[in-house]
């Protein structure tokens, strides 16, 4: 199943505030990152098979965030610059229509969250990253993407001492802009906003609670 094109949906959200919002932070408008954030890696694994379900789940490439977050991953990767590192995305803004479909996959909550509640990537809060040097080529994080395991956790030490290094200088540089680590996934990050915005599906937001 494919998603239609993330900025066909998303058009309204990133043309034009949504005034009568303001109380939610949902006039905050989407912005798409390969042209926000000099020299940041784009790899939107779900516009590809090489995901977990071994599909091609959007059909567009883009990849999108609140600009709020936006601006906060653009501070991120000013930061790591200064270290010679940068950041690679694999996932941003993703549909609701792709949540479900995860969730049949993997109804775990560890590592994907309830659609009924929703992501804080339906949201266009959340991030999956990881790191990569200034030639693009990425660092040894310890598991790919995606890899449900309990090896995922951040915090994990069944990983090297080089890997649990380099998971560190990504959490604390992402955690030094704001942003919260899920515990059981080195890679995914939450923006603090994130859960003042609703869900968007087909350019409309709906709200509710969130979840991850």
């Amino acid at each position: 199943m494919k998603i239609q094109t993330l900025r066909n949906a998303l058009l309204p959200l990133l043309l034009i505030a949504l005034g009568p919002a303001a109380a939610t932070g949902d006039e905050d408008p989407f912005v798409e990152l390969s042209s926000a954030i000099p020299g940041i890696v784009i790899e939107m694994r779900y516009a590809t098979d090489q995901n977990f379900l071994k599909e091609v789940l959007y059909e567009s490439g883009d990849c999108l965030l609140r600009k709020p977050v936006a601006e906060r991953l653009a501070r991120v990767q000013k930061r790591l610059r200064a270290r010679g590192l940068g950041l690679k995305v694999w996932d941003a803004y993703r549909p609701p229509a792709v949540q479900r479909r995860m969730w049949k996959i993997m109804p775990d909550p560890r590592f994907v969250a309830d659609p009924a509640k929703g992501s804080v990537h339906n949201r266009g809060a959340a991030v999956d990253v990881t790191l990569v040097t200034t030639d693009g080529l990425q660092l040894d994080m310890g598991t790919d993407h995606d890899e449900f395991t309990d090896r995922a956790s951040p915090d994990s030490e069944d990983v090297s001492v080089a890997v649990q290094a380099n998971r560190r200088i990504l959490a604390e540089t992402m955690a030094a802009e704001g942003f919260r680590q899920l515990a059981s996934e080195w890679w995914h990050f939450g923006a603090p906003e994130g859960k003042h915005y609703g869900i968007v599906e087909d350019g409309l937001i709906r709200t509710g609670s969130v979840d991850r």
